[in-house]
């Protein structure tokens, strides 16, 4: 059996729904299998607005301006889902954990999925290691998976724009 850890997958698929929003459930779909997520899920009518509220309350924890807010915005998430952990062989992965019901549809899914990784992340790598990215006017979700905890934009472009800004303010 393998434990399977959440933390980094999760808070990288959720910041890449929040940086850039599918216009639909399928899109959303094909964003957890791009970021390694097997499972189908149950279908409700309301699927794509509640996965955007969901996203929606966990960037409440990416703007959240202390680790103690951060921690007790988590901990609410977690109890509101249920994310609980069980055993689960499927797909040829073998046993693992989950922290949702296998027959829980897209929402409450993705939100105990990033509610219980990112609490994996932060409580692991730090709890500074998310937030925006640094280059004004970006607000790109920044996952800080550096060996260092310096990550700081959303992207190579941002970090260059970003230091081009400060030089030209150097020399003016």
């Amino acid at each position: 059996m393998h434990l399977n850890p959440y933390g980094e997958y999760a808070v990288l698929l959720a910041a890449s729904l929040a940086n850039d929003w599918p216009a639909s459930r399928a899109g959303i779909e094909q964003r957890t299998r791009d970021y390694g997520m097997t499972m189908l899920f149950s279908t409700a009518d309301d699927d794509l607005d509640a996965t955007r509220r969901v996203l929606d309350e966990w960037l409440r924890v990416v703007d959240a301006d202390t680790a103690a807010e951060r921690a007790a915005l988590l901990n609410g998430q977690m109890a509101a889902r249920g994310a609980y952990p069980q055993l689960t062989d499927h797909d040829g992965e073998g046993w693992h954990l989950h922290y949702r019901d296998d027959a829980a549809t897209l929402p409450l899914v993705l939100g105990a999925v990033f509610s219980v990784g990112t609490a994996l992340h932060l409580a692991g790598r730090g709890m500074g290691r998310l937030g925006r990215c640094a280059a004004e006017p970006c607000r790109n979700v920044v996952v800080d998976v550096t060996r260092n905890g310096r990550q700081r934009y959303c992207s190579l472009r941002c970090a260059n724009r970003d230091a081009v800004r400060r030089h030209r303010a150097r020399l003016a």
